[in-house]
């Protein structure tokens, strides 16, 4: 199955697909984020493919910070340090469709590839209605802007709120200044407010 996916997608889309890679049976297409909904739109609508169920979409923060060092991160100032980066990634954060074809029995992972600078990929709400929420989570996240989407909101946190907690310069411990978590001080109008 994994052949003819490829060789569906090279003789459709020869410019759209940047790389695959089969681990374990199940395969992972990378494909460029202009042309990410025809593809998925292709692999659901060809009779022998039928991916019909996008069972999940996630994004990934591929930065390198000092934290995925290893055992000193114990070590560390977490209340006073936004983590150092170490290594910034052409294509910072992924987008990743896992989609099944329940007919064919099949699986397929695709992978589009974003810049920090430019964080937008179009939804594929138009191709599987269920990605709505799916998009919003990765949005409130890590950040990512899914154009075209019904409507792009927060799901987790308030809409006033500026950060992504997924992404990985996102500080540990917490915004300094926010609420206290446990073994940290608490800020002094927080402290007045506990004794009241």
């Amino acid at each position: 199955m994994n052949e003819m996916i490829l060789a569906k997608l090279a003789g459709n889309f020869k410019d759209a697909i940047l790389s695959s890679n089969e681990f374990r049976g199940e395969l992972t297409v990378v494909v460029k984020k202009e042309e990410i909904v025809p593809v998925c739109r292709f692999l659901r609508d060809d009779p022998e493919l039928k991916f019909d169920l996008l069972s999940d979409l996630c994004g990934a923060d591929m930065l390198v910070s000092e934290m995925d060092r290893g055992p000193e991160v114990f070590d560390h100032d977490y209340e006073n340090d936004f983590t150092k980066i170490l290594e910034q990634p052409q294509s910072r954060f992924q987008v990743i469709y896992n989609i099944c074809s329940l007919e064919k029995k099949a699986r397929l992972r695709l992978k589009v590839l974003l810049t920090e600078s430019e964080p937008h990929v179009e939804t594929v709400t138009s191709v599987w209605p269920g990605s709505e929420w799916l998009e919003r989570e990765t949005f409130d996240m890590l950040g990512i802007i899914f154009d075209g989407h019904p409507d792009l909101r927060r799901i987790y946190l308030p809409d006033a709120f500026e950060y992504f907690p997924l992404r990985k310069d996102f500080p540990l411990m917490g915004i300094p200044g926010s609420l206290p978590l446990p073994g940290t001080a608490a800020a002094p109008h927080e402290e007045k407010n506990r004794h009241e």
